[in-house]
């Protein structure tokens, strides 16, 4: 058998939660960044976002939040741009739920950014209004079975 030689197992690398919860400043974007919405995740650290300005693209995961920030569908990012790849950047940040609040408020993001719901979310294809997925029986019709 050989000897462990590490300093511990898969409950040492999940470390402590080191109480993200806490309220933090406010980060607005500088020149060479932008803000995003995650369009869909790519796995291996990437994930496709379409760009406040437009422009939809594939963003690199920094190391520092890898596996510590986990981001998902609908969250909005900062990203750094590239100077040299127009198409590719880099996630910088995540914002919680509150501070995208705060950032579409500030008027950061435009109107017609969708918060906290999935990209999904509001594409339905009934538009009739009815919104009912169920059938309902009469009390005859339950006689009759």
């Amino acid at each position: 058998m050989p000897k462990n030689k590490g300093k511990g197992g898969k409950n040492r690398k999940r470390g402590k939660n080191e109480a993200d919860d806490e309220k933090r400043e406010l980060v607005f974007k500088e020149d060479g960044q932008e803000y995003a919405q995650v369009l869909r995740m790519l796995g291996n650290g990437r994930c496709e976002a379409m760009c406040i300005d437009g422009t939809k693209r594939l963003c690199h995961i920094r190391g520092k939040m890898h596996k510590k920030v986990w981001i998902a569908a609908g969250d909005i990012i900062l990203v750094g741009l590239r100077d040299y790849q127009d198409d590719k950047a880099d996630v910088i940040l995540k914002y919680m739920p509150d501070e995208a609040r705060l950032l579409k408020a500030y008027g950061e993001l435009p109107d017609t950014t969708r918060l906290n719901e999935g990209i999904d979310a509001g594409l339905d294809e009934e538009e009739d209004g009815s919104g009912n997925d169920y059938i309902e029986f009469e009390d005859e019709d339950i006689d009759k079975i």
